[in-house]
């Protein structure tokens, strides 16, 4: 039996390794090709910039008869009353107490603009421990966030496949909605599309993006699109810097700006790291498949698995017992199969796929409830919790 998991010898890479390989040889030709196109789109116009300060440099020290030396050491010291907070225009202080605030908030949220940083040895040492919990608690926030807006997605996705049922009459007119009970054969099989929750938490990002620009444009006097740009920046918690709202040192409706500024990143953040996680679950599938196609001889077991191809309303044969790959478990058996596939080192992305698959399926229809508010959890999340619940119940 051990002949048939994989015909090229012991030596040979196993599935695990040769996604974790591909994967990291897919993100290299992305970066890659990402560099080749931000330095065909930019590295002409940091050319032209250059060139216009360096006129500029020069026709001001002939001008002011002060030598290039001096010049460029008195904007040095300008460098670095600008990384102390120094600037020109009128601005926020950078450390009273809404400036430390607002940089707690992009410290914990892994955001780290970078315009406001520790410049006392104090600071710093407390930054590592004060960021080593903020930022792990703060991940812990996301992952439960993510479970809960899984809930209203799968209730709305529910309520949506019952009325298509009514409006087919598969589903009669006076059945009860009450989540607990059975629907009946026509909901029994029913399994959430992972692609909808892809779509719905979108939808929800645009939306709050757009939402938040159209405040961020006026109140800043930033372009549309410039606000675009920076509520992607901020809310995916890249962080460039480049653009940092609520800096100025006065605004029209100052307090509830401000107020509106920090909802609308958490928000942001919240549903774009909802994203992240749907979206990396998705990567994984593709990775699969594109090992299955490279290598089918040596991996059998993926030619045998199936892709994610639930689609919204797929109803499931009650006399088919093979799992499937984005399905949720129909008892508790299946639930410890799938939790010791999590933490065997098989079909992470699968069974990824189905966690979620489970989660959803689970709160559209009242499913088993949790003893631990912190078990179960989604993705990664998920397996994680999984394996230390393994580790703790072996002992």
């Amino acid at each position: 039996m051990a002949g048939r998991g994989c015909s090229c010898g012991p030596g040979h890479l196993n599935e695990d390794n040769a996604r974790f390989l591909l994967l990291a040889a897919l993100i290299l030709l992305y970066l890659l090709g990402g560099a080749a196109v931000f330095s065909a789109l930019e590295l002409a116009h940091e050319r032209q910039a250059k060139q216009r300060w360096e006129e500029r440099l020069a026709n001001f020290s002939r001008g002011h008869n002060l030598s290039r030396e001096e010049l460029r050491g008195f904007l040095r010291h300008y460098e670095e009353a600008t990384r102390a907070g120094i600037r020109m225009d009128n601005v926020r202080p950078r450390w009273d107490f809404t400036g430390a605030f607002y940089f707690v908030g992009t410290v914990v949220s892994t955001i780290g603009f970078g315009m406001t940083t520790p410049a006392t040895v104090g600071g710093k040492i407390f930054l590592i421990f004060y960021g080593l919990i903020g930022c792990a608690s703060t991940i812990l926030f996301f992952n439960l966030f993510l479970e809960r807006l899984i809930t209203v997605i799968a209730y709305i996705m529910r309520s949506c496949h019952q009325r298509q049922l009514r409006r087919r009459g598969a589903l009669p007119q006076g059945r009860p909605k009450a989540p607990g009970r059975g629907a009946g054969d026509s909901l029994a099989g029913w399994k959430p599309s992972v692609y909808y929750v892809m779509l719905i938490l979108c939808s929800a990002s645009v939306l709050v993006s757009c939402g938040a620009s159209a405040v961020f444009a006026p109140m800043e006097g930033w372009s549309y699109f410039d606000s675009l740009y920076f509520c992607f920046v901020a809310f995916s918690t890249i962080g460039f810097g480049d653009l940092v709202s609520s800096q100025s040192a006065r605004y029209e409706g100052q307090g509830l700006y401000r107020l509106a500024n920090f909802v609308f990143i958490l928000t942001g953040v919240c549903c774009i790291y909802s994203l992240f996680n749907v979206i990396s679950i998705l990567i994984k599938q593709t990775v699969n498949w594109i090992l299955r196609k490279l290598g089918g001889r040596c991996f059998p077991r993926c030619r045998r698995a199936r892709s994610n191809a639930v689609m919204p309303g797929h109803v499931r044969r009650r006399g088919d017992a093979s799992p499937e790959p984005d399905g949720a478990p129909e008892s508790d058996a299946d639930g410890r199969r799938l939790s010791g596939e999590m933490t065997s080192r098989k079909d992470s992305s699968k069974v990824s796929l189905a966690i979620l698959q489970k989660q959803l399926s689970e709160m559209a229809n009242g499913g088993p409830a949790q003893d631990d508010e912190f078990s179960g959890g989604v993705g990664a999340f998920a397996i994680m919790n999984n394996r230390l619940a393994e580790t703790s119940g072996d002992r």
